[in-house]
């Protein structure tokens, strides 16, 4: 009977703590409510961050797209200045030049001597043009001192490995000056005289050149083309340049050359040139020439030398030029040092003679000393004191010279 009675004392208790800890139905319907809000909440954000993801990953594939586009119009532009390049030179000169003769004019002036601009276009890896138009003197035009010409303006065929065909304009492989010209390339104010009256510098012609590699550090250059028209009278080849303007064209001229430069600094070469007829077909009896030019240019750290010659000679049976003008020939030599990547100073000595044949002193020298600044590689200040030594009754320069001068 005791044990009965604790078995149902047990019983009511568990009884009574299960109604104490299960919910109601009404509590069981409020916490699923609260649950279902919780989910639907949930839902909405995700709903939302959804459509965020959405218009990001839209605004990622415009962006995309964006530089897609900008990357092709860079890669088009880069492209296309790539094919396409300028550049340009020019000098300004002052000259303060005494003339040593009573009866002679001094030399004062300041004159912006050349205004270049240079063109250049890659039509293929194996195909390109290049062009140099020059204004001298600024003002050009009848009555004007200065000139509007184009110097250069060929295409050039990379036809084989290591070897090209220049066709069109091109400036005739001699000297060290005719081809590299630049202000900021070399020492003095004025282009030496040598170079200017006997090869002459600046000279360009019409024609083919043939240019390559022979070996390491050997180089060629095989050329026919326009050449020099000295009329009746004038003796100085110098006068002979035609310009390719209109040029009479009876007879032509074959130009080669051999250059070295397989030492760091150093090159060598040597031209020989030949004139069919420099009177171009005036006179029934041609007037053949011979051209030979040499030179050497050295830079070996802070020291520099350039050393030329160059020599005409004439076949004139006939006496078409002035007397003593059958050869014609000059050279100097200029020793420099530069003493840091701004600054250097040279001096240099040369002589020349356009009437060499004959028995009259016709000959000129020349003493130059200076200094060039380069503000950057290829922007310069120079100044050089220049001395002349001329025929008796020719005039005979004494001075200075000033000058700026810049390449891009």
């Amino acid at each position: 009977m005791f044990k009965k009675s604790l078995l149902a004392l047990a019983v009511t208790f568990s009884s009574i703590a299960i109604a104490d800890t299960a919910p109601t139905n009404a509590e069981l319907w409020k916490i699923i409510q609260t649950q279902q809000a919780e989910l639907n909440e949930l839902k909405s954000k995700l709903e939302k961050t959804s459509d965020k993801v959405k218009v990001t990953e839209q605004n990622l594939t415009e962006t995309e797209q964006k530089i897609n586009t900008t990357a092709e119009a860079v890669d088009t532009a880069s492209k296309s200045e790539s094919k396409t390049f300028i550049g340009g030179y020019g000098e300004l000169h002052v000259n303060q030049l005494n003339n040593k003769l009573d009866t002679g004019k001094d030399l004062k002036e300041i004159d912006f001597h050349r205004f270049v601009v240079l063109i250049g276009h890659e039509f293929s890896d194996t195909v390109h043009f290049f062009s140099e138009l020059e204004l001298e003197h600024t003002v050009a035009g009848e009555g004007k001192k200065g000139e509007i010409e184009l110097e250069q303006a060929y295409i050039e065929w990379d036809y084989a490995a290591n070897h090209s065909l220049r066709s069109g304009v091109f400036l005739v492989p001699v000297g060290i000056l005719n081809e590299t010209h630049e202000p900021d390339t070399f020492y003095g104010v004025e282009r030496n005289s040598i170079e200017k009256n006997i090869i002459p510098t600046t000279w360009w012609e019409a024609g083919v050149n043939f240019k390559g590699e022979l070996a390491e550090g050997w180089s060629y250059d095989a050329a026919i083309h326009s050449g020099l028209n000295l009329a009746t009278g004038k003796f100085k080849v110098r006068d002979g340049r035609q310009k390719v303007s209109n040029a009479p064209a009876e007879d032509f001229a074959y130009t080669g050359r051999i250059k070295y430069n397989g030492i760091a600094g150093l090159e060598i070469a040597a031209t020989l040139q030949f004139q069919e007829d420099l009177l171009q077909g005036m006179v029934a009896s041609a007037v053949d020439a011979t051209l030979f030019e040499t030179h050497l240019s050295y830079q070996v750290g802070s020291i520099g030398l350039r050393a030329l010659y160059a020599q005409w000679n004439i076949d004139d049976a006939i006496n078409a030029v002035a007397k003593g003008a059958e050869e014609q020939s000059g050279w100097y030599i200029e020793p420099s040092y530069r003493f840091n990547p701004s600054f250097g100073v040279f001096i240099s000595y040369g002589e020349w003679d356009n009437q060499a044949a004959g028995t009259a002193d016709t000959q000129y020298g020349e003493w130059s000393v200076g200094g060039n600044y380069w503000l950057t590689d290829t922007t310069v200040f120079k100044l050089d004191l220049l001395r002349q030594e001329s025929p008796k009754g020719k005039d005979q320069y004494h001075g200075f010279n000033l000058g700026v001068g810049y390449s891009f």
